[in-house]
């Protein structure tokens, strides 16, 4: 995408801002789509998988235009199609494995999950070396977009569509009459979540408006990113939102979707909360670990000057090879490690392993000198990066009531999308003004973040798995 970007006249400082596409789609379209695929049920697609499909289609459309943009608006408006169709998509995923599994199988079967995730994760990675190898020229006359590009997003969205055909044709849902069976008989709930949004105060979402224009003002005032303004935004968004919630339950009014987003986001369940706070650090960790690994290890063990060295390039080539590494070990470790350890020690214990082994490889960087002994600090942050996929999921799974899984599944990713956006701009300003010649201090940040999740951790009480 940024090759595709910057191809079209986009300068480096500006990329950041094209991004926000990603994660703020994913804050503002998973909680509709989750409350969304809770309600539906259409026959024989069923309950999850109309949303599958629905989003595939949408997605493989974005990414077969995408390389033929004729301009910067047009890349960036296909961004943000494929972003929030991605999201349609693969939100209801987490919870669909939820519904078709039972509590005990939750461990392994979010782990295979993974292990899927990073195997494709290596294959895509490896797809547009494999073509300049193959013979498709990487270079494009006139700085357009080389064919190695467009033809790794043409081979993506057929990918993609396929693979969530194949799903949709050959799997069968549980009816909700199934469904009531498994988790007991779904009570309309909706007198409940106005009689908890009705007896709430004003302060708390005045609080939320307030704390959003301080963000702002401070960006302000301190010349920080400035897509730190969409944090200030959305703080002062969810104040408005709970204001009309609140207003509509007090006046008699239906609970709608606004008001079960609203109520169910402020009325979580404890292990929820408790749990969205490692989740909150974990994703910390590894937003650190995307932006910063390729000039750490340009800069600080090939030496690079800068990002025109020939250096910086053998740096960034070696950094593919890390990140294919790590997916790759996610793999086999979410079939092989995490279901064993979930089935012993349970799966929160099982969390915090996979979360110090993460902390383990961040700080090896800090006594690792030859840069090919960076493939070891791989496999702590692959076996990490399986956890987070997996047990998250399969604690929130196995805790939650079945009927609410999709829209529960969607505000969790609220615990994603924030540390994102956070290390995209503060995690910068702090670089620039502390450490900006040494951006390896951000993996200390990274360890720290992990050593936070696994304290988090310790408070989650989640069922072992019975063996």
């Amino acid at each position: 995408m940024s090759r595709i970007f910057q191809s079209l006249g986009t300068s480096l400082d500006d990329l950041p801002a094209l991004w926000v596409a990603a994660p703020l789609t994913g804050l503002l379209v998973q909680p509709v789509i989750g409350h969304l695929s809770d309600r539906t049920w259409l026959g024989r697609l069923g309950r999850r998988r109309p949303y599958f499909l629905a989003g595939a289609i949408l997605a493989a459309i974005a990414l077969l235009l995408m390389p033929e943009s004729p301009g910067l608006l047009m890349a960036a408006m296909l961004l943000w199609l494929l972003d929030a169709s991605l999201n349609v998509s693969m939100e209801p995923f987490r919870a669909f494995v939820g519904d078709m599994l039972d509590k005990d199988q939750h461990a392994a079967g979010y782990a295979v999950q993974t292990a899927f995730i990073g195997a494709g994760a290596v294959f895509g990675s490896i797809f547009p070396w494999l073509l300049e190898h193959l013979g498709v020229s990487n270079q494009a006359a006139g700085g357009g977009i080389p064919d190695t590009v467009r033809y790794a997003f043409w081979f993506g969205g057929a990918a993609l569509f396929l693979a969530v055909l194949w799903t949709v044709l050959t799997t069968r849902e549980y009816a909700p009459e199934e469904m009531a069976a498994f988790d007991g008989a779904a009570t309309e709930d909706h007198g409940h979540t106005l009689r908890i949004l009705a007896a709430r105060q004003y302060g708390t979402s005045i609080a939320w408006i307030v704390a959003g224009a301080i963000v702002v003002v401070a960006v302000a005032a301190m010349r920080l990113e400035k897509e730190v303004y969409l944090l200030g935004a959305l703080l002062a968004g969810y104040g408005l939102a709970s204001i009309v919630a609140i207003a509509r339950a007090r006046a008699g009014h239906v609970a709608g979707m606004l008001g079960h987003i609203v109520g169910d986001f402020g009325g979580m369940p404890l292990l929820m909360k408790r749990l969205a706070v490692a989740q909150f650090f974990s994703w910390s960790a590894l937003f650190i670990m995307w932006i910063n690994t390729t000039p750490i290890v340009a800069g600080a063990f090939y030496g690079a000057p800068d990002a025109k060295s020939p250096l910086y390039q053998e740096g960034a080539n070696w950094v593919d090879v890390l990140f294919a590494t790590y997916n790759g070990i996610a793999a086999v470790a979410a079939l092989t490690l995490l279901p064993v350890l979930a089935r012993r020690i349970g799966q929160a214990k099982t969390h915090i392993i996979g979360l110090l082994c993460g902390a383990a490889g961040f700080a090896s960087f800090f006594v690792i000198t030859d840069p090919k002994w960076l493939l070891a600090s791989e496999i702590g942050i692959g076996i990490a990066w399986a956890s987070i996929l997996a047990m998250p999921y399969a604690i929130l799974a196995s805790s939650l009531p079945q009927r609410k899984l999709g829209i529960y599944m969607g505000l969790f990713n609220v615990f994603v999308v924030v540390p994102q956006l956070l290390v995209a701009t503060v995690m910068g300003s702090i670089t620039k003004h502390f450490f900006p010649t040494a951006p390896i201090w951000t993996l200390a940040f990274a360890a720290g973040a992990l050593l936070l999740a696994a304290i988090a951790m310790t408070r989650v009480e989640a069922a072992r798995v019975p063996g």
